[in-house]
């Protein structure tokens, strides 16, 4: 059984965790503060912005060799882990579950954060596209017919939602029937759609390269509006994220999926489970999905009340308002991402590679790493609870500085402090819910 996120605990912090609590709160209003006084105008210029990297860099960047290796590299990793969970030993010695619900899922954060979307350079379905798109006659990102832009990144949301059931409520999560069912039917979907409306559907429809391509935008290179690859401010990148339909969905799916798993561990969760008149199931679908529904309203409440408090004169604004301000939540579902499963990926990472070494269960050692232990001493449970707040707090203050930006572009410069009032009660009821929930085990 995979462990759920990081082994430290309330104990193990250096500071009471009452005073950790009232210390990531007090933090925020006083960040607040400073902005109103400091930021008073917009700063971040989003794909404006970044400072150009060499040439040499460039041409690298966009040659089609670099491209085809990572597609490459994609197709032949999957046809590798493939292999054991449609021919290897149905118990726990497949590595199939260690690689999907940590090297992939968890894995996928690190590495967005320092490379960008890696996933859309390594998404074998774009490599299995083209080849059907070949045979179709039709032009890979074309396809049939024009994706409409009413779709946006609703079936992004869907999907992660539906991979956050399986990893959290599933009863044989681990299985590989319920991961072979899983990833055949997302894939067949996935390629029927793109069959349809061309690869575009992967940039908004795939959840995995949309995961990859928010947590991408604090990535510190990344590529200017005029195609350049550039070194820039993360905070540019992340305020340059595309808005459309579906965008507050993903977010909330992947924030509430995340407080789920640590109201899960809590003891009174535990209790409900075992003795509440629910299927366990049941109960966990229920809990799941309205931990996303409390995110989505809860955001949504907050900045439909900034844009009646900062734009008193245009009331039919506010309407529009939670696209322009998602990509605030991001820097929080990274923190909470990392607090939660950073040491789940250095532990369980490491008797990911152990099993990956024999896929098929023939006692082979492939990858040289199936006679390893899985070394606990790398981290300690005092580091890995200050990590974990640390890392609640930093995503909630880079999603104050963000959505401080944007609310001083939007609204009139004597609205713009009083509009955010509503959005720093988010943010600090966020951290503390966010800190309960992930000690509360």
């Amino acid at each position: 059984m995979l462990v759920a996120h990081g082994i430290g605990g309330r104990q193990d912090l250096p500071i009471p965790f009452t005073l950790a609590v009232t210390g990531a709160a007090v933090t925020l209003v006083v960040s607040f503060a400073a902005l109103a006084v400091l930021w008073r105008t917009p700063v971040l210029r989003g794909s404006l912005a970044g400072r150009p990297l060499p040439a040499a860099v460039q041409r690298v960047a966009d040659g089609p060799v670099p491209r085809r290796l990572l597609q490459t590299v994609g197709v032949v990793a999957t046809a590798y882990v493939a292999a054991a969970a449609l021919v290897g030993p149905d118990s726990a010695l497949n590595p199939m579950a260690s690689v999907v619900y940590v090297l992939f899922w968890v894995g996928l954060v690190p590495a967005s954060l320092l490379f960008g979307p890696v996933w859309r350079a390594l998404n074998p379905l774009r490599a299995v596209h083209r080849g059907i798109a070949g045979l179709m006659g039709t032009k890979p990102h074309e396809g049939l017919r024009p994706l409409p832009d009413g779709i946006g990144y609703w079936p992004a949301a869907a999907g992660l939602a539906a991979f956050a059931w399986m990893e959290l409520v599933a009863p044989d999560r681990t299985s590989l029937g319920t991961l072979r069912t899983f990833f055949g039917v997302y894939a067949g979907a996935h390629l029927l759609a793109a069959a349809f409306y061309g690869s575009r559907w992967f940039d908004k429809g795939d959840g995995f390269e949309v995961y990859s391509s928010l947590v991408g935008r604090l990535a510190p290179v990344g590529r200017r509006a005029d195609g350049r690859v550039v070194l820039r401010n993360p905070l540019d990148g992340l305020a340059a994220t595309p808005i459309a339909p579906g965008l507050v969905p993903v977010v909330a799916v992947l924030l509430g999926s995340t407080a789920y798993d640590g109201m899960s561990n809590a003891p009174f969760w535990a209790r409900l489970t075992q003795d509440g008149p629910l299927p366990p199931v049941l109960l966990g679908t229920l809990g799941l999905f309205g931990m996303m529904g409390v995110v989505a309203l809860t955001y949504s409440a907050a900045v439909a009340a900034a844009g009646r408090l900062g734009e008193p004169d245009r009331r039919p604004g506010w309407r529009s308002l939670p696209g322009a301000f998602a990509h605030s939540i991001v820097p929080i579902v990274v923190g909470y991402a990392v607090a939660h499963y950073f040491s789940l990926l250095v532990f369980e990472g490491q008797h990911a590679f152990v099993l990956l070494s024999d896929p098929l269960g023939t006692g082979a050692d492939l990858l040289g790493t199936g006679g390893r232990g899985v070394d606990y001493s790398i981290l300690t449970p005092a580091f890995i609870a200050g990590t974990q707040v640390v890392a609640v707090v930093t995503g909630h203050m880079l999603g104050v500085v963000a959505a401080h930006d944007r609310a001083v572009s939007l609204f009139a410069r004597r609205d713009a402090v009083r509009g955010q009032l509503p959005l720093l009660l988010l943010m600090v009821g966020y951290t503390i819910g966010g800190l309960l929930l992930l000690f509360a085990g």
